[in-house]
């Protein structure tokens, strides 16, 4: 895993304990075991082994390819501004949902001691977040269930594209930390819509967005983010294919599909990037 410091974060997801390292696992003291696999991350899933809606290898890379052609870049930019304004350089970072890591990354860059915690429940994933960076750490986990976090050991949160689990922000948050949430907006990737099939935005996912976090948290601030992309048909291939679309398309209906919209292609890419603080009892 990591330091003494990181490895404090994680509790046992099977009772209160701390949890220690021992020769390749956590362990904690009623000696429930987890292990360390090879590439790096650790696995405290019990029960189902993987959440349905985990990313399959397939989408992870595919998200990893694009992500890594820089065609997000402005967001993880704008995620990584926000957090050097919203957190202390040495603080704790944890990512709900972290995918490949990509935005946990440039979030830890811009905070030059901070350690960051990625969970997630796609072990393909999980391979890629434990070495997105030298000071981030993955661990395996459905972000619907309580998590395996201590309480208030965190100084930001991040939520890019992933599960809201409100009541575990609000926990694992310290009295001055803060929720950073992106959310798509309606016009993200609107030129494909049609052509593609892709699954439409809710309108109204603002608005479920704040009824998720119900009033334990105060709305500091939304930023809203757009640009127009030009786009390979390889690269919105690989952006299709790391989308919840990708469970509904075989490859050889996206390839038929992407080959008649020409390329390059233009691509709005249109996000809402949110600012949330914890509400405490008696504020």
């Amino acid at each position: 895993m990591s330091s003494d410091r990181l490895l404090s974060v994680l509790t046992c997801p099977l009772c209160p304990s701390a949890l220690e390292r021992t020769a390749g696992a956590l362990r904690c003291a009623e000696r429930h075991t987890f292990d360390i696999a090879r590439h790096g991350y650790v696995s405290l899933l019990t029960g189902h082994r993987r959440a349905p809606s985990a990313d399959s290898p397939g989408m992870v890379r595919s998200r990893a390819a694009f992500l890594g052609a820089g065609h997000y870049a402005p967001l993880a930019r704008t995620l990584a501004r926000l957090a050097s304004e919203l957190a202390p350089p040495d603080g704790i970072v944890v990512d709900a949902g972290a995918g490949t890591g990509h935005y946990l990354a440039a979030v830890l860059d811009a905070l030059p001691r901070a350690l960051g915690l990625g969970l997630d429940s796609s072990t393909a994933a999980l391979r890629t977040a434990a070495r997105s960076h030298v000071r981030a750490r993955a661990a395996g986990w459905d972000v619907w269930r309580p998590w395996p976090v201590r309480t208030g050991c965190a100084d930001l949160v991040l939520n890019v594209f992933a599960p809201r689990n409100g009541p575990e922000f609000h926990r694992v948050l310290g009295p001055d930390g803060a929720l950073l949430v992106v959310t798509p907006t309606g016009r993200h990737l609107r030129e494909l819509r049609g052509p593609l099939g892709l699954l439409e935005v809710d309108p109204r996912k603002e608005e479920r967005l704040r009824r998720s976090l119900g009033v334990t948290f105060r709305l500091e601030g939304t930023e809203l983010l757009e640009w127009v992309m030009r786009l390979p048909a390889d690269d919105v291939a690989c952006l299709v294919g790391m989308s919840p679309t990708a469970h509904h398309l075989t490859g050889g209906q996206l390839s038929d599909r992407v080959g008649r919209l020409g390329d390059p292609v233009p691509v709005t890419a249109s996000f809402a990037v949110s600012v949330y603080r914890p509400v405490r009892a008696g504020q």
